[in-house]
């Protein structure tokens, strides 16, 4: 498991690469990547014409990306997870993928006493109290030969304006977004909440982590931080071959 901090969108996505490559070989085992991104919108594969209505002058990067699903918001104060994962190791099934992310995401928030769900016929996991449903976290993923990229973001404690002033945030026009911090009425940071999602991760997923440091920073992802993780294990040590390719959207 990798603690990054705040990374730029295309800098994780070489690096997933990176790690997706070593993972379908079986050079390292699972990994997966904790860390927030500056203000970015990412347009998945589904995105539609019409979705962006960023103003000018606004300080965001926009970004095409090979996940499923449609245009997202991350920024700093949301918590995103990567998991570098080989399917074979996990029931090879892209719905029970997504099912466990989402299993995942709900027992992280069950952990900070926020009471979340899936909503039947809606995307992502929601908080579903009165007066409304609002969106807490999506999940995006990518699959290639059953070795996952992409994952989900949860919204911990930022503005959340940009997911309906910026963007028709998952191509949903009328979904209202919130965060930890709003429905727990106080600030949430980051850091708070990562090592309960780490936990839940491991838990749904039956992995046993190991930290790994990130003290070359997220740079240029110098080669010893690839020889770190492929001498030091960051999840399952199982090992299988893998196959098949698989687009998942935004949820």
């Amino acid at each position: 498991m990798l603690n990054l901090g705040q990374v730029s969108y295309l800098e994780a996505c070489d690096l997933q690469r990176s790690l997706a490559a070593a993972v379908s070989q079986g050079a390292i085992p699972d990994t997966v990547l904790f860390l927030e991104h500056p203000p970015v919108i990412t347009l998945g594969r589904r995105t539609e014409e019409g979705e962006l209505h960023v103003p000018e002058g606004a300080d965001v990067d926009i970004l095409e990306t090979d996940r499923g699903g449609k245009s997202t918001y991350h920024g700093p104060g949301q918590l995103v997870c990567y998991p570098i994962l080989d399917l074979t190791r996990h029931g090879q099934d892209v719905k029970r993928y997504c099912r466990d992310l989402e299993e995942a995401l709900i027992h992280t928030l069950d952990a900070v006493d926020v009471e979340a769900t899936r909503i039947e016929g809606l995307t992502g996991i929601w908080v579903d109290t009165p007066p409304y449903p609002r969106k807490i976290a999506s999940i995006g993923v990518h699959i290639t030969k059953w070795v996952t990229t992409h994952g989900y973001a949860l919204n911990v404690d930022l503005d959340t304006a940009p997911f309906t002033e910026w963007i028709t945030a998952c191509g949903l026009a009328e979904a209202s977004f919130t965060t930890i911090g709003t429905e727990l009425g106080r600030e949430v940071s980051v850091d708070e909440v990562r090592p309960l999602a780490a936990a839940a991760f491991a838990e749904v997923f039956d992995l046993v982590f190991e930290d790994l440091p990130a003290e070359d920073g997220a740079g240029l992802w110098p080669q010893p931080i690839h020889e770190q993780l492929t001498a030091k294990p960051t999840g399952s040590t199982r090992s299988g071959q893998t196959q098949g390719v698989e687009q998942v959207p935004a949820r």
